[in-house]
């Protein structure tokens, strides 16, 4: 049996049975077999599916959103929101699939030349617990949408989140085997991945499982998507608006608990406006409400889980040891730890060179442009960055410095569906959302008239 447990009660709250070895092999080849009339179905039917998907989704948001609240902990308005935003993915791509997806003509000696793209099958995806929804879905629509069908191989500890996810497809009339869960533990994706069937693999997780995967599929020769770990920096600029650069900074550090691969890891601040800075960032921070996640007025839950919280605490005490200061915050019990601000932190202590995955931040201060910079690629991850200031031209110098998937000016770093997501170094490869996005998972199979 594979069990949730609701991370602020510590109670078991959904216990599922792991499917068996040949579960596994006739969800594959159902999986299949439904992939060969899927792909043949028009844009037109697959649009309409897919705005049914975000029908049912805000239909039934309450049903959705309470079981990410009770399987992980997020506050229950953010697991809404996921749920909303699911949605509209779903809206987005229903609109613009055909187009992001349509035969681009080329200019050759030939009479027609042109490229086209077409899907690949069964693609499986290994999915994480912080955003049990979102996640999923921006794999499965676009995939969807291109005539693939997906298997999901989601965190053990958010089951029913997973198979609300194959509920909410069917609910919507998509034929049985276009979206499958199927819950099973971990040492069971190589055999699924080593199936000649499936044509290729999506990981959202940390390093070390993306490693793994892609060394699997790359000795298969199979397409791999690895979104990982982050260590996004907040670069505070002088001439920044401290009081809209304070709110957005600590939203985006703070939210879903701080447990987000884009959240603002490292609060970066230039030496001239770092002491108002600090003094506002940690009043607001103070006041962020804790408590039970089903709570509507809550915005800090618990982590995910107790030992998800344990790790975080270590980190933290291995920064305080190297010199770090505790400037707010710093206590846990259980699976909750409390907002949490550092100052006086380095590039060699943990806090720095580490993803803090939870409601903990560094500050460290910088004197120039190129020194903020420096220390926002002195990290082993680039997934994104935030430049807070008022003068553009400046930020879009310093844009191209920046060794990230994403730049945002003024704002958070969030995943848009009109946007691609991704990253570089450690962060991993290839991209999700977008026109970039779901022509990730197609053959672009070149044409030629003579």
């Amino acid at each position: 049996m594979i069990k949730s447990v609701n991370p602020y009660t510590q109670k078991e709250v959904y216990a599922v049975e792991e499917f068996s070895s040949d579960q596994i092999e006739q969800a594959i080849n159902t999986a299949d077999k439904t992939f060969r009339s899927w792909r043949k179905l028009s844009y037109k039917k697959r649009s309409k599916l897919m705005l049914a998907v975000g029908k049912e989704l805000r239909h039934n948001s309450q049903e959705y959103a309470e079981a990410i609240t009770i399987e992980m902990g997020k506050p229950i308005t953010l697991s809404l929101q996921e749920v909303e935003k699911c949605a509209w993915l779903c809206d987005y791509y229903a609109e613009n699939a055909e187009n992001h997806l349509a035969d681009r003509v080329v200019i050759t000696e030939g009479s027609e030349s042109y490229v086209t793209n077409e899907p690949l099958g069964v693609i499986l995806a290994v999915m994480p617990w912080n955003f049990p929804l979102w996640q999923v879905f921006r794999f499965a629509v676009p995939v969807l949408m291109a005539g693939n069908v997906g298997l999901l191989k989601h965190a053990g500890n958010v089951m029913k989140c997973a198979e609300n996810i194959e509920k909410i497809f069917l609910r919507a009339g998509f034929p049985k085997g276009c979206f499958t869960n199927l819950p099973i533990r971990s040492s069971e994706v190589e055999r699924i991945i080593r199936n000649e069937k499936v044509k290729a693999v999506a990981l959202t997780g940390s390093n070390a499982a993306g490693s793994s995967v892609a060394s699997i599929a790359g000795s298969e020769i199979k397409k791999t998507v690895l979104e990982l770990g982050g260590s996004n920096a907040l670069i505070v600029l002088d001439d920044a608006n401290i009081d809209e650069s304070v709110a957005t900074c600590v939203q985006s550090r703070f939210q879903n608990t701080g447990q987000s691969c884009i959240a603002g890891k490292r609060l970066l601040l230039h030496k001239v406006i770092a002491n108002e800075f600090i003094e506002k960032f940690l009043a607001a921070v103070n006041i962020l409400k804790s408590g039970d996640p089903m709570d509507k007025d809550t915005y800090i839950g618990t982590m995910a889980k107790t030992e998800f919280a344990q790790e975080l605490e270590e980190l933290l005490r291995d920064s305080v040891s190297k010199g770090a200061k505790i400037l707010l915050g710093g206590r846990r019990k259980d699976a909750y730890f409390e907002p949490t601000v550092l100052g006086n932190i380095t590039a060699d202590m943990p806090v720095f060179s580490e993803e803090t995955f939870g409601p903990l931040i560094g500050i460290t201060i910088f004197e120039t442009d190129e020194e903020a910079v420096e220390l926002a690629n002195n990290s082993v991850f680039g997934l994104g960055a935030s430049i807070f200031t008022d003068d553009f031209e400046r930020a879009k110098r310093l844009i191209p410095k920046l060794e990230q998937g994403s730049v945002f000016v003024n704002e958070k770093v969030t995943s848009d569906p009109r946007l691609p997501f991704g990253g570089v170094k450690s962060s991993g490869y290839g991209r999700e959302l977008s026109l970039e996005g779901i022509q990730e998972f197609v053959n672009k199979k070149a044409v030629y008239f003579k």
